[in-house]
């Protein structure tokens, strides 16, 4: 049953002291003004916090005051109330049975929205919360996913061609790519709920009997699926044709990118297609442009390390490798040193399989396997253009790491990306791939190893009771005085979609070649290079950096026992480097 305010709310707001008649009068003309309600309008001009208002309306009124940051909402509850209402009316279904359903509204003295949401929710009884209009936003966002939308669409199309063995090739093709034709629209709301949940990779993946569709968001997959599976051929066919690609051609791997717009966002899209038992899987990642591109200080790299990457990116010549696995960060990495190299007295050439970022004043080559514009070629007639600085891709091959190095020794600065696990075995991984050992030694000046791990959401994170697992291997690779760490984790709340974490920082360690180590590198002795590094002051492995942000809270230290293949690597000293004040390093 609704609950209504006896009196006015600016009377009751004046007779509790909380404002001034004077402070009433005022508000009072603004509102007639702008039109707006009058709390919103008390809230604008600063004569009341919103919390306070909100506080106020629920002890008049008898009703809860929810915080729904950390509140569990089953998701077929929010689906009662359909999402143009919730956004309209400022309501959103928290919790309900066969009888009555609560609603938490910013407003719940609004008396024509409460008629008009009873009308909806009927013959269930509304019984009402309050909770700000932020959280209820924030809320409407990550709960009216477009799953449903997916379905709903699916399922047309799944009657629109049932009967059929096949799609018709022809038909599609012949579709004006309209919005109103389905398998648009299915796209449509595919990469609208992408870019809702931030993912960075959308997998479609057809199966025996149903239709696969995954979102990378902050490293981890979630998973959608459709029992319409019919629908991957239209699906797949729709994208080739974006990406303009062969669309006969179902036998063979193919790549490709198009460029789209979605919810204010433009999104370049890299797209690779594979052939599967069921049809084909396609791939697609999700590259924001109108993000910008990001500052070395915006990357999560502590400021120790980049004012050591800004030494070495200010030498005149030599090589600096990124290395990582794949979906690491390293081209986002060279993209932001790039952005701070990008000035008018220099001459930058990108050698990139495919160009992902869109740079000015610098010179971008995409590689074209097919027509034998490989990276070695490009490079070699880089070289020629008399630039200050290159940046490579990606080391591939034995030809493109030898021109590379060369290149670094005859006055440019290199930047490239290498796949390895850590930076001590980046450099053995060159004299495998075919370097000789001389080259790089003399070319070679630094190293960035990187990782992302998940950040702790802000919203949801508390202390974390240690498992029996954790305080063993604290206590193997930290000793003792690591225990005395609180450690934090995330319950899980709107914000981060109830995983407990959002967003990704990266983890950093730097390997500066010096002597002892270019001499052990002049000899191919793996051994002593290693020992060589490990005896180097200024070396610090990732999992120490990793450990280090698990200490101050900022991710789990679930994720930082990821990175740690060997963990009698991070030596006796740990516990005592941890508990140093400096923090990260």
């Amino acid at each position: 049953m609704k609950t209504k305010l006896k009196q006015r709310l600016g009377d009751l707001l004046v007779n509790e002291g909380i404002i001034t008649d004077e402070q009433l009068q005022h508000a009072l003309a603004a509102q007639k003004q702008s039109g707006r309600k009058l709390g919103r309008t008390l809230i604008e001009l600063d004569l009341i916090s919103e919390s306070q208002l909100l506080s106020f309306l629920a002890q008049q009124m008898a009703i809860p005051f929810l915080d729904l940051s950390r509140r569990r909402i089953p998701n077929e509850l929010v689906q009662l109330l359909p999402e143009v209402h919730a956004r309209r009316y400022r309501a959103l279904v928290v919790e309900g049975d066969e009888e009555s359903l609560t609603l938490a509204m910013s407003d719940p003295a609004d008396l024509g929205a409460l008629d008009t949401l009873e009308t909806l929710l009927a013959p269930r009884q509304i019984k009402l919360a309050v909770a700000t209009e932020g959280q209820l936003l924030d809320a409407f966002d990550n709960l009216y996913r477009h799953t449903e939308k997916i379905a709903s669409i699916a399922g047309e199309l799944e009657e629109e061609y049932s009967g059929q063995s096949e799609f018709s090739l022809d038909a599609l093709v012949g579709e004006d790519a309209d919005n109103d034709t389905a398998v648009v629209r299915l796209l449509q709301s595919i990469f609208e709920d992408a870019v809702q949940v931030r993912a960075s990779d959308i997998h479609i993946e057809p199966d025996e009997k149903l239709l696969r569709i995954r979102y990378r968001v902050d490293g981890q997959l979630m998973e959608t699926t459709l029992s319409e599976y019919r629908v991957a051929n239209a699906l797949v066919l729709r994208i080739k044709l974006m990406a303009g690609l062969d669309i006969s051609e179902k036998r063979l791997p193919q790549d490709g990118r198009f460029h789209m717009s979605v919810k204010g966002h433009e999104i370049d899209v890299r797209l690779s297609t594979m052939p599967v038992q069921f049809g084909e899987s396609v791939v697609m990642r999700l590259l924001d442009q109108s993000a910008g591109l990001l500052q070395l200080e915006e990357t999560g790299m502590p400021e120790s390390l980049i004012q050591r990457v800004r030494a070495q990116v200010g030498r005149p010549h030599g090589m600096l490798l990124v290395t990582g696995p794949t979906g690491s960060g390293k081209t986002t990495t060279l993209y932001a040193v790039l952005n701070e190299l990008n000035q008018a007295e220099r001459k930058i050439i990108t050698v990139e399989d495919p160009v992902e970022y869109r740079l000015p004043r610098i010179s971008q080559v995409q590689v074209n396997h097919k027509i034998g514009l490989d990276f070695s070629q490009v490079l070699r007639t880089t070289l020629r253009q008399d630039p200050d600085i290159i940046m490579v891709g990606e080391m591939r091959d034995q030809e493109t790491v030898e021109i590379g190095l060369r290149g670094a020794l005859t006055g440019h600065l290199v930047l490239s990306t290498l796949h390895t696990n850590d930076a001590i075995s980046s450099t053995l991984r060159l004299i495998d791939m075919g370097a000789a050992p001389y080259l790089v030694a003399s070319a070679l000046r630094a190293i960035l190893a990187q990782r992302l791990v998940r950040r702790i959401c802000g919203h949801c994170a508390t202390e974390h009771p240690l498992t029996p697992g954790e305080r063993a291997w604290l206590a193997h690779v930290g000793g003792e005085a690591l225990l005395a760490h609180p450690f934090k984790r995330g319950q899980g709340c709107q914000r981060c979609n109830q995983s407990g974490y959002r967003g990704r920082i990266g983890v950093y360690e730097m390997l500066e070649l010096d002597e002892p180590m270019v001499e052990a590198l002049r000899r191919s002795d793996a051994e002593a290079f290693a020992q060589a590094v490990r005896a180097s002051g200024q070396f610090q492995p990732l999992a120490l950096a990793a450990l280090e942000y698990a200490q101050q809270g900022v991710t789990t230290l679930e994720e930082a026992m990821k990175l740690v293949e060997d963990a009698t690597e991070l030596g006796g000293t740990l516990s005592q480097r941890l508990s140093t004040p400096e923090g990260v390093s």
